[in-house]
């Protein structure tokens, strides 16, 4: 075979002026090696075989010296041998290799049986073609072949942002493993049925299911997928070994409303394009779109679609059956290669895979999801593509029992209803400290029913919005209770913000009344809610009566509107109604738990929601809250010695503000209770908190699901910090 084959004997130099040479060698001798295993029990055998085929093809080949393949056979008994060949893909793809497998099968019969071979003589070589493709691809053939790339790639592709287990590393290792996966005969003949109704391949079926499935997984509106091409256009060169394969790219706009049958007439008019079109070389394309140079990346596609033809058979030859077998190559030029092979029982796929960006599991899981999606379309392709099944039917009965969090809570409750029942239970006990000020639970029940009142006779009712623009401290927590117990929901306005941001929120939500005190009437903007002085106006308030009642709120009715900038920099209000609260209060009593021994010191600004928890859960336990001011919040000593002074046991706070508090010097204690939440945090300081208190806890969550939505216990251990699992209900 390498005899007539002049690739299999070239080499590749560079001359004096840099540029590339064939080298053909008039002849080479291939130097069989023979490696005898029989001395070896058979699992010892396996294990040896393997890890010899995987270091063979490992190893580097020096291009400017031949040959260009290794041959080893290993004796594994007397009649059972595993013949390894390893050929560099600069002189072969897999196309030749079926060229190679039928020329050694007849060459291999013809020797056995002592006569001349059937195989013809070879008119054209490899180095023909090549000569041939330099001297065609030129002049008006080039133009039309860059000029269709360059309109429908339109400069360079998204990156295929897959999610992945990992980070990706600044560089491509090109560490990987391989993952077998098999669809069934029914669902293959459904596929080739909807294929012909639909007037496309199998191939553009399958690689639109593909991107659909990519579309799910990334919510890109551009999928771009690479194919490869056998590149043989023309009959001469269907019987030569050589490297004729080009790589193609695919680039699909798509959208998760889309129909799947809207997919499919695009996938073929895309890939009929391609193919009229393939015969300018991969790397030409890459120098005419130039993308941005990302050593952690393939340039212009990540992910690979190979539709392969029937694999390689068995071969019966005399005295010998010539069996193919499968290594692990432990490597991946792409972040995901998916082999599919049609075949009389099914397809046969093989996904491969960079194991720096996914685990095995990821991988076994995509391809389910893979079929899944292939059923779910040829039972409706009408299916929009968002609403396409991806999950197996365990998968559903997972995220069932994920979220099987149905658990009592007092549905009928409001935010001053929970606190009015802590306080007639312990109206003595400390409520709120700041500074050296403190209120008893009755103390703070009388003043903010004063306030309730005073607000209820400036017409505030049920869901009025109430503008809250106060400093940190005790009669900030009066003025919050006094508004939710007149029925109204607060608004925040915290006073650091820019006067433009104040504005807007105060003539979006269009408050009649505003809560705040002296020092700050002169620093908010202009506006026409009445204005209400919790300093300047409270001889007029306390003449109110300090009775407890019962606020006119039901559990549906708003609590509190918090705005936040959203993903466009507007500020959007959210509105949370009263139940959404207890709910999540009576869930945080439990998980991370807290009850009326603890002291809880509150550390965020009212116009960040997680102020809710600090602020409501120790009052609805009858715990001690401890403000203190933003000042201190943002000084880790001083926030420090006030957890000491106070002898704090729970305090929440983002990873920006436990990082300050550590390096302080902070040690904490035994009983001490960490919650962190508002951004992702690492591993490092998840450990430096374990060492120092008794439990810390991942809270997660957006806004419009009230606070936190999962919550977990961290552990020891490697990688992320996880999020935990679903609160109550």
């Amino acid at each position: 075979v390498v005899a007539r084959h002049e690739v299999l004997r070239t080499t590749f130099i560079t001359d004096d002026d840099g540029e590339p040479l064939q080298v053909i060698a008039a002849a080479t001798l291939i130097d069989l090696q023979h490696e005898d295993l029989t001395s070896l029990d058979a699992s010892e055998r396996e294990e040896v075989l393997q890890r010899r085929m995987i270091d063979c093809a490992r190893r580097p080949f020096d291009l400017t010296v031949g040959p260009l393949l290794r041959t080893t056979l290993y004796e594994l008994d007397k009649d059972d041998h595993v013949l390894d060949l390893t050929i560099h893909h600069i002189v072969t793809d897999g196309w030749s290799f079926g060229v190679f497998a039928h020329e050694f099968g007849e060459l291999y019969a013809a020797f056995v049986e002592d006569r001349a071979s059937s195989l013809p003589e070879l008119t054209l070589q490899y180095a023909d073609f090549a000569h041939w493709q330099r001297q065609w691809l030129q002049g008006e053939v080039l133009d039309t072949q860059l000029g269709y790339w360059n309109e429908q790639l339109g400069g360079e592709p998204p990156v295929l942002q897959l999610p992945t287990d990992r980070p990706r590393p600044p560089f491509q290792t090109g560490n990987g493993a391989s993952e077998p996966y098999r669809i069934e005969g029914r669902l293959l003949q459904e596929l080739r049925a909807l294929s012909r109704d639909h007037g496309v391949t199998l191939f553009m079926t399958l690689m639109a299911a593909l991107k659909a499935l990519f579309q799910r997984y990334s919510g890109q509106s551009v999928i771009t997928v690479g194919t490869p091409v056998a590149n043989r256009t023309r009959l001469e060169t269907e019987g030569l070994i050589g490297l004729f394969v080009n790589s193609l790219v695919l680039s699909t706009e798509l959208s998760g409303e889309m129909r799947f049958d809207e997919l499919l007439p695009r996938m073929k008019e895309a890939s009929l394009g391609a193919y009229a079109h393939q015969d300018l070389p991969f790397e030409q394309l890459v120098e005419l779109l130039q993308p941005k140079r990302d050593l952690s990346r393939h340039p212009l596609f990540q992910v690979m679609f190979a539709l392969q033809n029937a694999p390689f058979e068995p071969l019966e030859l005399p005295g010998l059956n010539l069996i193919p077998i499968s290594t692990e190559q432990g490597a991946s030029q792409f972040d995901l290669t998916l082999y599919v092979w049609e075949t009389d029982t099914g397809l046969e796929l093989m996904a491969e895979y960079n194991t720096d960006l996914f685990d095995r599991e990821t991988i076994v899981r995509m391809l389910g999801h893979y079929e899944t999606l292939l059923g779910g379309v040829v039972a409706d392709a009408g299916c929009a593509i968002g609403e396409l099944p991806l999950m197996s039917e365990a998968e559903r009965r997972q995220i069932a029992a994920w979220n099987t969090t149905a658990v009592p809570y007092p549905q009928a409750a409001t935010l001053p209803g929970l606190f009015a029942a802590q306080a007639a239970r312990t109206p003595e006990a400390v409520a709120v400290r700041f500074g050296e000020e403190t209120l008893s639970y009755g103390e703070l029940d009388a003043r903010s029913s004063q306030l309730a009142r005073h607000l209820q006779s400036l017409g505030v009712a049920r869901e009025t919005l109430v503008g809250v623009a106060l400093e940190r401290s005790a009669a900030l927590v009066v003025g919050l209770l006094g508004i939710l117990k007149a029925g109204g929901a607060y608004v925040p306005l915290d006073p650091t913000f820019p006067e433009e941001r104040l504005a807007f929120m105060l003539a979006d939500a269009e408050v009649p009344v505003l809560l705040t005190e002296e020092c700050l009437r002169e620093v908010l903007p202009e506006h026409q809610a009445q204005v209400v002085s919790l300093d300047g106006d409270w001889e007029r308030i306390a003449t109110q009566p300090d009775a407890s009642f019962e606020t006119p709120a039901g559990a549906a009715d708003l609590a509190y509107v918090i705005y936040t900038s959203g993903s466009t920099g507007q500020p959007k209000g959210v509105q949370i109604p009263h139940t959404a609260v207890v709910n999540f209060l009576t869930a945080m009593q439990r998980k991370p738990g807290l009850d009326s021994a603890d002291v809880l010191l509150s550390v965020t600004t009212l116009s960040f929601d997680i102020s809710v928890l600090e602020i409501f859960l120790p009052l609805s336990v009858g715990a001690e809250l401890v403000l203190v001011s933003g000042e201190e919040a943002a000084d880790g000593e001083a926030l420090q010695r006030r957890l000491e002074e106070t002898a704090t046991t729970v305090m929440q706070g983002t990873p920006t503000t436990w990082r300050l508090l550590i390096e302080s010097g902070w040690q904490g204690h035994d009983g001490f209770k960490a919650l962190c939440g508002g951004e992702a945090w690492p591993r490092e300081l998840a450990e430096a908190l374990s060492e120092r208190c008794a439990s810390v806890w991942n809270m997660y969550g957006p806004t419009e699901t009230t606070m936190w939505s999962a919550v977990g216990e961290v552990s020891d251990g490697e990688g992320p910090v996880l999020i935990g699992a679903p609160i109550a209900n």
